[in-house]
């Protein structure tokens, strides 16, 4: 499952014969989706699946902290050039805003490895450096692709990642998943189909903050109807990023 590309996360849960992934498919090649091969792959004895409804974003203010001392407003302003003004982004045409088809080798390297430069970008699609570097210029400036950054969650001293499915009152459901995914231990809060119709992905220092987190964070809202934790107890992926011994690995497609 995490050596296929649209698979994005693989973790292994509960009794250790449980695996939890996100998938993404494309209705215009079903065929080679994850969800028509499951069925057939005979290791696989049942599976569930959802479709996310809607992911709730949060501001940077509420981003999962590692750091007990994150950095002072001065020392942000340092890391972002000081009182220097930035420079204006240019104008991106309306046409150019978009992913095209012929982004497809730039968008896959950029995947593998988004600390890649031009010259590697260059040498790995065939393009002329100067095309690389104008057509990322549009891509980044317009929004159509952004950067994020990845950390391994235990090298920072968080052992506790848990799956909380939240049975939540229809009518709460939009107002109980934003204010969930304002608290920094919610990595991932989407509504989706099914019975639990709000799903919380949470990273914590250690059992003990993981309790203190259901109990007076989600225990609280009046919407909620039922919780279902499910302890995180291997990762395999995360991100589109394979996880070995819990660092971070890049690895080539198909790997």
């Amino acid at each position: 499952m995490a050596a296929r590309d649209d698979v994005s996360w693989v973790s292994i849960t509960s009794g250790g014969a449980e695996i939890v992934c996100v998938a993404f498919t494309d209705p215009t090649h079903e065929d080679g989706s994850v969800l028509t091969r499951l069925p057939r792959t005979r290791q696989v004895l049942s599976f569930t699946a959802f479709a996310v409804l809607h992911m709730h974003v949060s501001s940077s203010e509420a981003k999962w902290m590692p750091f007990d001392k994150p950095l002072t407003s001065a020392q942000v302003s340092v890391l972002n050039g000081g009182d220097s003004p930035r420079p204006t982004a240019p104008s991106v045409p309306r046409d150019k805003r978009a992913i095209r088809p012929d982004d497809a080798p730039l968008i896959a390297e950029l995947a593998r490895d988004g600390r890649a430069g031009v010259v590697a970008l260059a040498r790995a699609t065939g393009w002329p450096q100067s095309r690389v570097s104008a057509r990322l210029t549009e891509l980044l400036t317009s929004g159509a692709v952004h950067v994020t950054t990845d950390l391994a969650p235990g090298l920072f001293g968080f052992h506790a990642t848990a799956y909380l499915w939240l049975t939540v009152t229809p009518g709460d459901l939009h107002q109980t998943g934003q204010a969930l995914s304002l608290h920094p231990e919610a990595t991932f809060t989407a509504a989706l189909t099914g019975t639990a119709n709000l799903l919380v992905t949470v990273t914590c220092r250690d059992l003990a903050a993981l309790y203190d987190f259901v109990t007076t964070k989600v225990g609280p809202l009046p919407a909620v109807r039922q919780v279902e934790i499910v302890p995180v107890l291997h990762r395999l992926k995360q991100g589109g990023t394979r996880v070995r011994d819990g660092r971070l690995s890049i690895l080539t497609s198909g790997a």
